[in-house]
């Protein structure tokens, strides 16, 4: 008797279907595909030896703990014999590129998250495929025939539900999560897997009792926008499986920043640029691997009361390298110095973004 495939055991429809494509290690497998030395080994693209963070770590890599936004001494330390690679973005972009045209040979409702990520709706496909899970295979072996890579894929009803599908066959693998499974398999989730919380709010809802998607859907809603705000409508409904937000093709992020929180407060100029660094590189990153620019710098501060302060310069034309970047932020800073109070946080944004491209902003996105 043949298994029945879960797309067909409750799939009426009005269920979407929607595929998450995720490359794998993607930055790390270009530098490995192209230079055959590589290939087997550690490899870190970005940061250095000395200073900065990885914007993407090989598998090799990640068995020793090395991951993205991780600072490089400690990638470092954690394995001895990494190899840092310069980022190409260009290449990196051209690839984007490639793997794009593939997707819109199935469909037009392409959702870019970044250049190794998207989200597809093929609920009515250009090819006239049956089932979502035969187009994502013939998404990721076109891919794989024409760059070389791997890619990974969820297929589900929902944005949320195929995103944690394609997580979960990582490496060159896909999965499927139907409606009749969605429900069960988020209640045994962690929170901490949930896309779209962190460890800050992963700890917070640790401390209220909440550690699986089961034990978040036990709580009311008024619970959840009374501990969570405006989250709390969106955490209320994923841990019962259910996404609304449609495909959005051709969506612009307004905005991308960082931020972190020290240890032990700060009252330094010189201490702060340090930590501010780091997080103009990922500010930076994001930049260079969407082509987008922007023209608002922003800087954050959290005072060890709790108080925020934010400080923003606009320019007339958008900021073109990370050391334009990082001399506005210094700016702001040195405007307020000395600062009245400890330094608990800082952060740093660029808003109003656009294509490089472009002349005029566009519109809508998001980190």
């Amino acid at each position: 008797m043949q298994p029945r495939d879960p797309e067909q055991d409750a799939a009426p429809p009005a269920h979407r279907k929607i595929i998450h494509i995720d490359m794998d290690a993607f930055y790390a497998s270009v530098e490995q595909r192209d230079n055959p030395d590589l290939r087997g080994k550690p490899v870190a693209v970005g940061g250095s030896k000395e200073r900065g963070v990885v914007a993407a770590a090989s598998y090799e890599a990640r068995k020793f703990g090395v991951r993205s936004a991780m600072p490089s001494v400690t990638a470092k330390r954690q394995c001895p014999d990494l190899i840092f690679v310069k980022p190409r973005f260009e290449v990196y972009k051209a690839i984007s590129l490639q793997i794009r045209a593939i997707f819109a040979e199935h469909t037009p409702i392409i959702e870019p998250l970044s250049l190794d990520e998207a989200y597809l709706d093929v609920t009515e496909n250009l090819q006239a495929i049956p089932l979502a899970r035969d187009i994502a295979l013939a998404i990721r072996a076109k891919i794989k025939a024409e760059t070389g890579l791997n890619a990974s894929a969820g297929i589900s009803y929902n944005k949320f539900l195929a995103k944690l599908a394609s997580d979960h066959r990582k490496p060159n693998g896909q999965f499927v999560i139907s409606p009749g499974m969605g429900p069960a398999f988020v209640e045994a989730l962690p929170v901490g897997k949930f896309h779209g919380i962190g460890p800050a709010t992963s700890t917070r809802m640790n401390a209220l009792g909440i550690f699986t998607g089961l034990d978040m859907r036990n709580q009311t809603l008024e619970f959840m926008n009374a501990n969570f705000g405006k989250s709390g409508v969106y955490y209320y409904w994923i841990s019962r499986g259910v996404d609304e937000r449609p495909v959005r093709a051709d969506r612009i992020r307004k905005s991308v920043g960082a931020e972190t929180t020290f240890s032990t407060d700060l009252i330094e100029f010189d201490a702060m640029i340090a930590e501010l660094r780091p997080l103009i590189d990922k500010v930076w990153r994001h930049c260079e691997a969407t082509g987008n620019r922007g023209r608002t710098v922003t800087l954050k501060i959290k005072f060890a009361d709790f108080e925020i302060m934010t400080r923003s310069r606009s320019v007339p034309s958008p900021v073109a390298s990370r050391d334009e970047l990082e001399s506005m932020i210094s700016s702001l800073l040195e405007c307020e110095m000395p600062l009245p109070k400890r330094v608990r946080l800082l952060g740093a944004s660029l808003s109003s973004l656009q294509s490089e491209n472009d002349s005029e902003p566009q519109l809508d996105f998001g980190l």
